[in-house]
């Protein structure tokens, strides 16, 4: 059977380490991405180094229309999806709960929960026994923020990931006996952009010392375990979380 992922959020950071590493092994890869076309291009010239089909598709995965447009472009270009890693997230300046808005609370929870849930819907669709299909992966990257709750920073990005430890509890139940594994991982302090958008582009090295390991965490660390639990070298893991955090 041919090996297809989607990756939202596949432009930066975990995502694209995520798409490179899956066209190594042969998967051919959707990049998802909401606005940074240049970067998708870029990774995608990358992918296709290994010998793989690539696409980028533009999509704002918290909303119903365009996630159903991206599938349908997937099976049309590249054939149906066996593997979703939901990997697209946002975080906002850094602040506390009593200074944040009601805009600002509602956009960090649609972004990083409804696209989550919006994209497993319709993987379920094409992976599920129900539906006649041959099974696949779902993996979720939630954050070790989810476990800690990121007092004085982030807790409404926090909660958001509180949400996906429990969709991938309740999802990897409902459809364990259709042919469909959900994992999920949690990174902690990771060498990613993302940090720029919270207003600390040096946080990682700011804190890494309160980690017991001592550093902060490489985006290709977290790649590998995405893979593993895409792959049927986790075959008997679902509702599964790895952490990966240096400790925390």
């Amino acid at each position: 059977m041919k090996n297809v992922v989607i990756i939202t959020g596949g432009s930066r950071g975990i995502g694209a380490e995520t798409a490179i590493l899956f066209a190594k092994n042969n998967f051919h890869v959707c990049i998802n991405y909401k606005s940074d076309v240049e970067s998708a291009n870029k990774v995608a010239s990358q992918v296709r180094k290994h010998g793989v089909d690539c696409i980028c598709i533009q999509a704002d995965v918290s909303k119903e229309a365009e996630v159903i447009q991206l599938f349908k472009q997937v099976d049309a270009q590249l054939g149906c999806v066996t593997a979703l890693v939901n990997n697209a997230g946002i975080i906002q300046p850094q602040m506390r709960l009593d200074e944040m808005s009601q805009e600002r609370i509602n956009t960090i929870l649609t972004t990083n929960i409804t696209s989550y849930f919006l994209c497993a819907k319709e993987a379920v669709k094409r992976m599920s026994s129900r539906y006649s299909g041959n099974g696949g992966t779902i993996v979720n990257v939630s954050s070790a923020a989810s476990r800690t709750g990121s007092p004085n920073e982030y807790i409404d990005y926090a909660s958001s990931k509180g949400a996906i430890d429990t969709l991938t509890t309740g999802l990897s139940k409902e459809v364990a006996a259709e042919g469909i594994r959900v994992n999920c991982v949690r990174p902690g302090l990771i060498y990613t952009d993302m940090h720029t958008d919270g207003g600390e582009p040096e946080r990682v090295d700011r804190v890494k010392e309160f980690l017991p390991m001592k550093r902060g965490g490489q985006p290709a660390e977290i790649a590998e375990a995405i893979f593993w639990l895409s792959t049927d070298k986790s075959s008997y893991s679902t509702g599964s979380f790895i952490d990966l955090s240096g400790g925390l």
